[in-house]
């Protein structure tokens, strides 16, 4: 007994230190080299591999919630407004887990996962998902699946078959993630080589079966770095398919590891703050360093105004950021200044409700506030058309109430001004901006700045040269 409680404590002490990245504040993160998994029999190629995946860097991903996004709540109802998608300007479309929710000591979460290698009969079959997923590449959309690799549902069939591929206390019972009250799940055990393995072959199968395009992952911070590392070289190993890959975590070795984006957390909460709390614009400033350590230049963090979680639990982006005005700003800012964007589905039409979990209820009625889908198609065409957002290099000139910067990329510039109170207020333009001879971005009218200007609640300006 006595050894099997300090076995678990040292397995517990590697697992922390794998999984909060403490080696990222000293020198650049080498995670240990293991061989990538390399067993041919996963899964033979179905159909064609999708040739024109989205550049990490041009990249809108649209996270789409099954359950609410449609009254059939399936595949089919995806696949039945995907031309929407497109046409509100997203190129990644990101669907939540689409594997059977286990039962037992569960809460009908899809984050509690029974079977990684079957489709949960709610949303369809396999049939309809490579349906789906080769009508969005018809219209030259990615497709990335969300992947929960930390822990199973109770009633997974790893549970009984391989009791040791789960982490277990001083009595040899499996228990649930560490310090998390995720009670309705069994932490996997990432000391095990044969567990990781099938974890990989696992994800490799639906890149091979589903012609998928990546994975979002879900609490990456989770499962240690040398996993990744591993899985991240049997993925990128697939020489027919280029993947986009989304670690929803925030250590930035994840960076290192070849995931091509980290999660902003930090940024919600900062902008939450900026809108409920007063507090001064140029917060943001730090996270623009801070967020992108370790990045290369094509890596980037994905930046939200609402997603799965914060909608139930914190508010709609109207609840948090002042109605729909204030909530459109946030999302420009979002969108433009250092970031990949992600929209929660339902935030394009100002969705009054929050979607809660486990998302069985309310059902998202796409035909309300249309001023909000022009607007947010708007913001999105000049993203995609701009090389300097999305690439060029971020200068900022916030103050305490107003977020401004410019993004250049060679001759292209851009400027974006956004008051992100509700209440006028008095902008001084930067000397170096003024002499310029700036267009509205959006109507192309000329557009003269003097010393300072007068922004209305909420009200933003995207000018260009």
């Amino acid at each position: 007994m006595k050894q099997a409680v300090v076995t678990l404590t040292l397995i517990l002490f590697s697992w922390m230190l794998g999984a909060c990245g403490k080696n990222d504040t000293a020198a650049p993160y080498t995670p240990p080299v293991i061989p990538p998994v390399t067993d041919t029999t996963i899964a033979a190629q179905y159909g064609t591999p999708f040739a024109n995946v989205t550049d990490p860097q041009d990249a809108v991903i649209y996270q789409v919630n099954m359950r609410v996004f449609s009254q059939q709540g399936n595949f089919a109802g995806v696949t039945a407004r995907l031309n929407a998608i497109k046409d509100l300007g997203a190129n990644v479309v990101y669907l939540m887990p689409v594997f059977p929710v286990g039962q037992l000591k569960a809460l009908n979460s899809p984050y509690c996962v029974k079977d990684y290698f079957t489709i949960n009969p709610e949303f369809g079959t396999l049939a309809d998902l490579r349906t789906l997923v080769e009508t969005a590449h018809q219209q030259n959309m990615s497709v990335i699946l969300d992947w929960v690799a930390n822990h199973t549902a109770w009633d997974h069939s790893w549970i009984t078959a391989h009791k040791d591929w789960y982490m277990q206390d001083g009595s040899g019972n499996i228990i649930s993630p560490p310090g998390t009250g995720w009670n309705d799940v069994a932490q996997l055990n990432y000391q095990n080589a044969e567990m990781r393995k099938a974890m990989i072959k696992a994800m490799k199968f639906w890149v091979m079966t589903a012609n998928i395009d990546g994975f979002r992952c879900d609490y990456a911070d989770g499962p240690p770095t040398d996993f990744w590392k591993q899985a991240m070289d049997t993925l990128r190993g697939i020489s027919t398919h280029k993947l986009i890959m989304l670690a929803e975590g925030g250590r930035t070795a994840n960076f290192t590891l070849g995931f091509n984006y980290n999660f902003g957390f930090s940024y919600f909460n900062t902008l939450k703050d900026i809108y409920s709390r007063e507090r001064p614009v140029t917060a943001i400033d730090t996270l623009n360093t801070s967020e992108y350590l370790s990045a290369s230049p094509g890596q980037r963090v994905v930046r939200y105004t609402s997603n799965h979680d914060v909608n139930g639990s914190d508010g709609t982006p109207t609840e948090l950021f002042g109605g729909i005005n204030g909530a459109v700003a946030a999302f420009v800012v979002t969108a433009f200044m250092k970031s990949v964007p992600m929209i929660y589905n339902g935030q394009e039409v100002a969705t009054a409700y929050r979607l809660l979990f486990p998302f069985t209820m309310a059902k998202i009625d796409w035909n309300v506030h249309p001023e909000v889908t022009a607007a947010y198609k708007k913001v999105l065409a000049f993203r995609s058309s701009s090389a300097a957002v999305k690439r060029g290099a971020l200068t900022t000139y916030s103050s305490s109430n107003v977020c401004a910067f410019t993004k250049v990329q060679g001759a292209e510039q851009v400027l974006v001004i956004a008051n992100l109170r509700n209440r006028a207020v008095n902008y001084t333009v930067p000397a170096a901006l003024q002499p310029l001879a700036w267009k509205d971005a959006l109507s192309g009218n000329a557009v003269t700045l003097g010393t300072t200007i007068t922004l209305a609640p909420y009200e933003y300006q995207l000018l260009k040269l």
